[in-house]
């Protein structure tokens, strides 16, 4: 595995621990999961399908492998031991694939990045919740109940990952494969408190049949260290994905100081926008250059709502009686859209990439409020006042989010605290394209100083 560049190169990978001297076998890790899932999970909601029987298959071939070859057995499988999840839009071979729908019916087999887990040595051991095909930023469909947050059980866990943010959270695995076409990973990660990456698009091959293009792949964990180490073994070419064109490595990092502009995005929560404050004081205080830019674009919410429209107009597998109502909306208005409009979505997206290539140019990174909002209720897509199903501007709500997808920019959510109602706040970071090794560097540096300061305080 490639090294992340601003992470300690020479640590072991964070679950080398299981089945070394003094801990537990991948065996024991994998029952301990399955059991948590087994006892939290009819309560969450974040799993849809769970495949017990071959997880256990492949971690005792995991601890065969590490009875044979001991240390050395990380040489070449990184991941061993860690435990997996994937989101219900991926393909694998041994579960089905419903990509949230009654109607859809998928071929089985790994996607690509599916099987650079496996080959990395981490055990798949469920399939997690999503909305249908992905269309809205909750985790709410017709396959069966909301996903709940662990952190309250009557919040939204986000969408439309919100299952693997959910089961991160909730330790049901270590780390979980989302999909983040508007925020579907950065969302869910704010909502429940953990960290997710939605790498360069291209740097992670998606091989996605919808082929809408802002789709990106990325990991959810705990750590950013997790999220580094499966992000490295995910990345490079594949020939199922002709967008897939980005090297496993690069050569963003910078030592301090870093450039950052902080946007602060109207219509914030108090209490969000005050957790989000203080982290980005933590970052002047490491003396990086703080600089406050306002919004330094104009809002493509409308471009966006064209080009997912037509995506999933495209679709051949739709059946409206069967469709959420929300997503049959949207594909009778893509089906309405002709030529010119979709130009001009695509223009929008042009001009968009023009003016944060100029804004990047004068910084290094870009942070903002991951969602400028708490968690809403489980069973609603979007906050109150937003979530009418029919409202095409049902993704305007999560304003720091999508504006990334259109220009394919690394965008990581670090959980940075919680507010006074016990409920965490996401930090965004955001790098030029590419520089997905700057934005990880600079998200651990910046997790390690708020866990220093929140012991601090613990100590006095």
């Amino acid at each position: 595995m490639t090294p992340v560049a601003g992470l300690e190169a020479d640590a072991p990978p964070h679950r080398a621990r299981h089945a070394r001297p003094g801990g537990i076998t991948v065996v024991e890790h994998v029952e301990a999961v399955l059991r948590r899932i087994e006892e939290t999970d009819g309560d969450l909601h974040a799993f849809v399908a769970v495949g017990a029987q071959p997880a256990l298959r492949d971690a005792a071939a995991a601890d065969a492998l590490i009875r044979e070859r001991g240390e050395a057995a990380w040489h070449d499988r990184p991941l061993l031991g860690l435990v997996a999840s994937v989101k219900d839009l991926v393909q694998t071979r041994d579960l089905p694939t419903r990509r949230g729908s009654l109607a859809y019916r998928g071929a089985r087999g790994d996607a690509p990045a599916v099987a650079r887990l496996r080959a990395a040595g981490a055990i798949v051991v469920g399939k997690t919740a999503t909305s249908e095909h992905g269309w809205s930023a909750s985790t709410v469909s017709r396959l069966g109940p909301a996903t709940r947050n662990p952190r309250r059980r009557d919040r939204s866990a986000g969408g439309s990952s919100g299952g693997a943010a959910a089961a991160v959270a909730a330790g049901l695995g270590d780390v979980a494969l989302g999909t983040d076409g508007a925020g579907s990973i950065r969302i869910p990660a704010a909502f429940c408190g953990v960290v997710g990456f939605k790498p360069s698009f291209g740097r992670v091959p998606y091989a996605n049949a919808g082929g809408d293009r802002l789709a990106h792949l990325g990991p959810l964990a705990a750590t950013v260290r997790e999220v580094a180490e499966t992000t490295a073994v995910l990345a490079g070419p594949h020939r199922a994905d002709p967008d897939s064109r980005l090297a496993p490595a690069d050569a963003g990092h910078r030592p301090p100081p870093l450039r950052i502009g902080w946007m602060e995005f109207p219509g914030t929560a108090p209490d969000v926008a005050a957790v989000a404050a203080r982290a980005v004081r933590v970052l002047a205080d490491q003396g990086h250059v703080v600089d406050p830019l306002g919004i330094p674009f104009d809002d493509p919410h409308d471009a966006l709502v064209d080009l997912l429209a037509v995506s999933e107009a495209a679709r051949e597998d739709d059946d409206e009686d069967l469709a959420d109502p929300g997503r049959a909306e949207l594909v009778r208005y893509g089906r309405s859209l002709g030529g010119a409009a979709v130009a001009r979505a695509e223009n929008v997206r042009w001009e968009l990439r023009r003016v944060l290539g100029e804004v990047m140019e004068r910084h290094d990174l870009l942070v903002s409020v991951t969602v400028p909002v708490e968690p809403f209720a489980a069973e609603s897509i979007a906050p109150a006042g937003a979530d009418d199903p029919r409202d095409l501007r049902w993704l305007a709500w999560t304003p720091a989010t999508y504006p990334f997808n259109l220009t394919g920019q690394p965008a990581l959510s670090l959980p940075v605290g919680t507010t006074p109602g016990g409920l965490p706040v996401g930090l965004q970071l955001v790098g030029p394209v590419g520089a997905d090794a700057l934005v990880l560097a600079a998200a651990s540096a910046l997790e390690s100083a708020l866990a220093f300061a929140v012991d601090e305080r613990s100590i006095r």
